[in-house]
């Protein structure tokens, strides 16, 4: 696929895309963004259920701007259906064109490929809420309004926005015996997911993943760290935990849980959290960012809870396109 921009005081070279099925056919690239990389491709490659494919997008021999997005098949008693999501809107390192103008032809370029193999494809995260706006909806894609909450971990206290009951809750749970710890051994991480499966498995809307992804997060080689995976332990056994990832400067909470039923007066779930953050900023990341804050309802129970560690609301959207078009059109003249 490939595209010229004509103007008549530039000569932009023409822009090639390539779509790569195999992390080993990945070419050596630039570039710093976790979510748009080999070493997450890898990872995802040897989890099953999921399908990554990277899209590089060259002038002439130089890459300019990368692109991962990750299809989940899913089984039910409905049968199976696949979603492909991407997280941000990829990684961008120099060339003659904007970061926009690659972007446009990437995105086309992935909606063709995904729009008969997914029943959904959905864009979160962004960091820049109106990149793409007006390409987003050339491709037939329709906002939802979403919300993120990022703490800064680099001040002299990372307590200092916390409630009270919050503190109030660490201090009672390291008090009474419970213990954080970074998972190093196959039997901890164990441990932690088969907790954490249980914990995830009611919420309908939420996926947890197969433990080879866990296992891959923590034993990938890598030039730089991908991951962690936390535990809190009470009396040796693994009561809580969580995994976070690390792009730039920000480390992301991707999944946390405690037996909060078992062990109350623990707080295994606010530990599990506490234990991340700490690490984060012992590591030097600026800033700790929850993944999924959710849709901008009034009353959300996890939102309310990672809002009592101190971190600020922000209003971002996320895009999504749906395979049926009457149900697509349907869904834009309601959001847009």
């Amino acid at each position: 696929m490939q595209m010229l921009k004509k103007n008549p005081k530039f000569a932009y070279m023409a822009l090639r895309l390539s779509t790569y099925y195999h992390s080993e056919d990945i070419p050596a690239l630039p570039g710093d963004n976790l979510f748009h990389s080999t070493e997450l491709f890898r990872v995802l490659e040897q989890t099953p259920g999921y399908t990554p494919v990277m899209l590089v997008a060259f002038e002439g021999e130089s890459p300019v701007g990368k692109l991962l997005s990750i299809t989940r098949r899913q089984f039910s008693l409905w049968g199976g259906w696949s979603k492909t999501f991407v997280y941000g809107v990829g990684d961008y390192f120099g060339g003659s064109m904007k970061r926009e103008e690659v972007f446009r032809e990437m995105l086309a370029y992935l909606t063709l490929r995904h729009e008969e193999d997914s029943f959904l494809i959905e864009f979160r995260n962004l960091e820049e809420p109106l990149f793409g706006y007006r390409y987003f909806r050339a491709n037939g894609y329709f906002p939802v309004k979403w919300l993120r909450v990022r703490n800064s971990i680099h001040q002299e206290l990372i307590d200092k926005w916390m409630s009270a009951s919050r503190k109030r809750q660490i201090h009672n749970g390291l008090k009474h015996g419970a213990v954080m710890e970074v998972a190093r051994s196959e039997e901890d991480v164990c441990a932690l997911f088969t907790m954490l499966r249980q914990y995830y498995l009611p919420k309908v809307h939420r996926y947890f993943p197969d433990i080879r992804f866990f296992l891959s997060l923590i034993s990938e080689p890598s030039r730089r760290e991908l991951g962690k995976i936390f535990v809190v332990k009470y009396k040796g056994k693994v009561i809580g935990g969580s995994v976070c990832l690390f792009s730039g400067d920000c480390a992301y909470l991707l999944f946390s849980g405690g037996m909060r039923k078992s062990y109350a007066w623990l707080y295994p779930g606010v530990l599990a959290v506490w234990n991340a953050m700490l690490y984060a900023r012992e590591q030097g990341y600026a800033h700790f960012e929850f993944i999924d804050a959710g849709l901008p309802f009034r009353r959300y129970g996890f939102r309310d809870f990672i809002l009592r560690f101190g971190g600020k609301q922000l209003s971002s959207r996320r895009w999504f396109r749906v395979r049926w078009e009457w149900l697509n059109r349907l869904l834009i003249k309601i959001y847009v």
